[in-house]
C-alpha cells in the first residue's frame, strides 16, 4: 500500500496507527520522499534525525495521527498507478478511535480520491501535493504552503 492518508487528530492522544500502516509509514524513509521533511516543517520538530517510533511520538505531541486510506490492495511496484483492487480502510474504526478528528489531509491525488467520503461525513479535507519522489514536478518549497493548510484548517 502506498496511498497515505494523513489525518490531524485534535485533543485526542490515542489516535494511533495499526501495524500494517506502521510498516508502510516507516517505509517512507526514501531520502527523496519529502513526507517526513514536510511534517518536520509543519511541527518544527527534527523528524529526520530520529527513529520512526520517535517520529510517531512527536506527531502525537502535535495531535497529528497517520492513517492509510487503503485497508488492502494488490500492487506490483511502488507506483500508485499500479494499485489494483483497492479497498478502503475501516473509516468507522478511525471515527471511533478519533472522535475529535476534524481535518483529514491526503498525500497525493490517488489518496485524495477518498476525500469525498470524508467530506460527506462532515470532515474538512485537504488533498495535498504528493510527497513522493515520483511527483517531483513541485519543489519542497512549492509543496509546503499546501501542506500548511492542514494547520490552518485544524
Amino acid at each position: 500500500m502506498h496511498n497515505t492518508g494523513f489525518s490531524g487528530c485534535r485533543r485526542r492522544k490515542n489516535c494511533d496507527i495499526g501495524a500494517r500502516a506502521a510498516e508502510h509509514f516507516s517505509s517512507l524513509i526514501n531520502p527523496r520522499n519529502q513526507f517526513w521533511r514536510l511534517l518536520a516543517a509543519l511541527t518544527n520538530e527534527d523528524m529526520l534525525a530520529v527513529p520512526y517510533a520517535t517520529r510517531i511520538d512527536l506527531l502525537r505531541k502535535h495531535h497529528i495521527g497517520l492513517w492509510d486510506v487503503l485497508g488492502e490492495c494488490e500492487r506490483q511496484g511502488s507506483l500508485d498507478s499500479a494499485i489494483r483492487k483497492p479497498a478502503a480502510n475501516d473509516f468507522e474504526r478511525l471515527r471511533h478511535r478519533c472522535p475529535e478528528l476534524a481535518v483529514v489531509g491526503f498525500n497525493g491525488q490517488a489518496a485524495g480520491k477518498f476525500a469525498p467520503q470524508f467530506a460527506a461525513q462532515g470532515y474538512r479535507t485537504v488533498v495535498l501535493p504528493s510527497s513522493s519522489p515520483a511527483h517531483a514536478a513541485l519543489s519542497f518549497e512549492s509543496k509546503l504552503p499546501h501542506w500548511q493548510q492542514l494547520l490552518r484548517h485544524a
